[in-house]
């Protein structure tokens, strides 16, 4: 079996760290081009892919997320290069002809799903998909924070109007000033997280 060097996982996870603080440092396009066609290649239900990203950047856009900041997210999201709104397609089902083309009905089972049993299979996704962007984002060398500090009603309303995108979780993406970062906190260890049965 063989196994990443140990600098990606040092890369990855060991040393990678959630950023609150900013260098000022641009985000290129290419480089968000190159993070979604990396984690659209990972694992959903179905191949169902319901996650949607908005990417952002501008000083506009910035002002139209800030009222659904909760007070200790608005600096570290407005200093961020890029913040992700990743937010999950109620309407998935409508692409499944292109994504499970071996399956032509997909897309009909999923629409007739009752709506909360879609809703769950679809966030999920959406939220494993998030996971992801993480990681890649991370191999591709930039540093994440995660949040969920934000009234998703106010997201929705400011960008996605039409209700078909749900907003699921914030991602600052940048470069992090690792002076600012506190010591790291503990995790659970094997034991206190996991059985083998």
């Amino acid at each position: 079996m063989s196994d990443l060097d140990d600098s990606w996982w040092r890369r990855l996870f060991l040393d990678a760290r959630t950023h609150r603080a900013w260098v000022d440092r641009a985000v290129d396009d290419g480089l968000l081009h190159r993070l979604y066609e990396l984690l659209r290649m990972a694992p959903t239900s179905a191949n169902s892919q319901p996650v949607r990203l908005v990417f952002v950047k501008t000083a506009p856009a910035k002002e139209r997320l800030r009222p659904a900041l909760s007070a200790g997210n608005v600096e570290q999201t407005m200093a961020a290069p890029v913040t992700v709104i990743a937010a999950w397609d109620t309407e998935f089902y409508d692409r499944m002809a292109k994504l499970v083309p071996h399956q032509p009905d997909m897309g009909k089972r999923f629409a007739a799903m009752e709506s909360a049993k879609r809703a769950e299979v679809a966030s999920l996704s959406a939220a494993l998909q998030v996971g992801y962007l993480i990681v890649v984002a991370r191999g591709l060398g930039l540093d994440c924070g995660p949040m969920g500090g934000f009234d998703p009603g106010v997201v929705d309303s400011a960008f996605f109007p039409d209700g078909k995108w749900k907003s699921l979780v914030l991602v600052n993406l940048g470069y992090g000033d690792a002076s600012k970062l506190h010591p790291r906190a503990p995790r659970l260890d094997f034991d206190e997280a996991c059985k083998i049965v």
